[in-house]
């Protein structure tokens, strides 16, 4: 392992992406796909051996921060691997442009899940395969990069509880982050621990939603984009699939991992003595869940009751889960529509605005984990604080309580959130300006806009009137709606933290 830790980051990802293309080279010479089988063995030996000369002309490679060069190369890994990743795509394919693999493959590594590809059997099983299994290294990428790199330098959702900590050692309540000097050995150290939970999760999905009666391949992709929260699919959503109710059962339980890091690495970041139950979070999502499931609801029964329609229990209980599953599948940025979905539409014969759900995919998941969004975290911050600025009009005299870190959340942390907010807003309205700079609608550049920077590409089809192709728009919006999900993914005070001084000395 030593050799691992004395390698650059971003080389090592580019090993293990290289390792990865056996995957889809297996599966094609199982299905037969001889095509897709020579093309990404081909790209196995090929990016093997060009790992293997980078490995060895940067072995000696002795940063003078090392920290900095994680987090420059976790940004080379989400703006220049998916180039790797989609040259076996593009020469696999075959009918297909360059811009569009890259395309594909930037959607699938950020987690996004927006594809260029409509007409699902245009790709071969072994190809949607690819996608989804660049999407699940995505997701584990995030998972590790996060309580690694992220959390030591009070990024990513962490600054909010430890915005009241400044300079060296500013880890927050992360105490077994603060025992490990060297970063390349936290890294590795994290890799280890939290890369069997990913996998395992990923297996019991996968085997679950067979159970079910799904597909095996079928149910493989949709685990990885479960936990991976990309929302890849190799037959057009879940209204296809074969498992129908308890196969979304089994994924709307996996969105758990998506809302809180406290359900699978609560041992691993110092947070033992606070439960999922009263993780702050959790305890959001949960609200935000039964607020706009409720709502959207209830506006479909007086729809029906005013068009005089009478409904079963069946139907309502129906409409009641479809509504359900799809909320929260927005809120982990993860896009499934459930089959039951349209069944609440035709019931009261209103449309379901696709507002709540670019509502729901801005608000996103849990801190460190693989949804996207501006962070359930932030979101509670920014609600504490306004609570607490309510009690001082009431009450000007009153001391707020809840303890130290409560008045950290409610000062430090939401004046870090509303800093964040703003550059979220920010960023939406430059990259709806630059949409469309280049012909695209101003509703659809919005939606667009919001489905990167949200890592949700499945909003396209929702959250407008009419269903936003990917395909349908221009070659110089894909490339800006790509380089919108790299800063989705990375979000922006981390791209900003590269300037840092601070961060060079580390």
């Amino acid at each position: 392992m030593g050799w691992i830790v004395r390698l650059p980051f971003f080389v090592v990802l580019m090993g293990l992406g290289a390792i990865a293309m056996i995957v889809p080279a297996v599966h094609g010479a199982v299905m037969e796909d001889f095509n897709t089988m020579r093309v990404f063995f081909y790209g196995f030996i090929l990016f093997s051996v060009l790992t293997l000369l980078i490995g060895l002309a940067t072995a000696g490679y002795s940063p003078r921060s090392v920290a900095r060069s994680q987090l420059i190369g976790l940004l080379s890994a989400f703006s220049v691997l998916p180039i790797m990743f989609a040259i076996p795509f593009y020469e696999a394919v075959g009918n297909t442009t360059f811009l569009n693999a890259w395309f594909e493959m930037v959607s699938s590594f950020t987690t996004t899940g927006a594809t260029v590809y409509d007409n699902a059997g245009r790709l071969t099983p072994s190809q949607h395969l690819w996608r989804a299994l660049v999407g699940w290294l995505g997701g584990l990428l995030v998972w590790v990069t996060a309580v690694s790199i992220f959390a030591p330098m009070n990024l990513g959702g962490f600054e909010v509880r430890a915005a009241a900590f400044t300079g060296k050692g500013a880890v927050g309540s992360f105490t077994q982050i603060g025992r490990i000097v060297d970063p390349s050995e936290r890294l590795v150290r994290y890799t280890l621990s939290l890369t069997p939970i990913y996998i395992g999760l990923t297996g019991a999905l996968w085997i679950g939603l067979v159970i079910a009666g799904e597909f095996p391949y079928i149910a493989l992709t949709h685990a990885m984009s479960t936990l991976s929260t990309s929302g890849i699919t190799p037959i057009g959503g879940l209204y296809f699939a074969a498992s129908r109710f308890w196969g979304e059962l089994l994924i709307f339980c996996f969105f758990a991992f998506a809302l809180s890091r406290l359900t699978f690495s609560r041992a691993l970041t110092g947070e033992g003595d606070q439960g999922v139950r009263r993780d702050p979070e959790f305890v959001t999502a949960l609200i935000l869940i039964g607020t706009v499931t409720g709502t959207l609801f209830l506006r479909h029964f007086i729809g029906a009751a005013e068009e005089g329609d009478a409904a079963s229990l069946t139907d309502m209980a129906s409409a009641l889960w479809g509504t359900l599953f799809t909320v929260t599948s927005f809120l982990t940025t993860t896009g499934f529509e459930s089959y039951y979905w349209d069944g609440a539409r035709i019931w009261s014969g209103l449309s379901t605005p696709g507002l709540f759900l670019m509502g729901m995919a801005l608000i996103g998941g849990g801190v460190a984990t693989t949804a996207g969004g501006i962070k359930l975290l932030r979101i509670y911050a920014l609600f504490r604080h306004g609570e607490r600025e309510q009690e001082r009009l009431l009450h000007p005299s009153s001391i707020g309580g809840g303890g130290r870190d409560a008045r950290r959340i409610r000062k430090q942390g939401a004046f870090i959130s509303w800093v964040f907010f703003m550059l979220f807003a920010i960023s939406i309205s430059v990259v709806m300006l630059m949409l469309s700079l280049t012909g695209v609608q101003f509703e659809t550049s919005m939606v667009l806009a919001v489905s990167a920077l949200s890592t949700t590409g499945p909003l396209a089809s929702v959250a407008a009137e009419t269903p936003i192709s990917y395909a349908g728009i221009p070659d110089a919006a894909k490339a800006i709606l790509a380089f919108a999900m790299v800063l989705g993914r990375l979000e922006a005070l981390a791209i900003i933290a590269l300037f840092n001084p601070e961060i060079w000395q580390r």
